[in-house]
């Protein structure tokens, strides 16, 4: 688990070896958005896609902003309460 980014409105953290070996060499991402105190899990081809987004997003030397930007196109499926424990 490594957390990835991290501004005032997001965070995203990375899980390596999630799923089956070699499955999902992407492993996972849980995308926090912080306003909202909501977040998301995405695994599987979801963290495959995610990952190529961002790998295309970070060649462009995005701004937070821009960064941020990006990541808000998720908080229309970000369901689960973000929970302290």
């Amino acid at each position: 688990m490594q957390t990835i980014y991290n501004s005032p409105l997001f965070c995203v953290v990375e899980f390596n070896g999630f799923g089956a070996k070699g499955q999902h060499p992407a492993g996972g991402f849980e995308i926090m958005d912080k306003t909202l105190r909501r977040e998301i899990f995405l695994g599987g081809q979801d963290a495959e896609q995610f990952r190529t987004n961002v790998q295309s997003l970070i060649e462009s030397k995005p701004s937070a902003e821009v960064l941020d930007e990006f990541l808000a196109a998720y908080a229309g499926v970000m369901n689960t309460p973000v929970a302290l424990h």
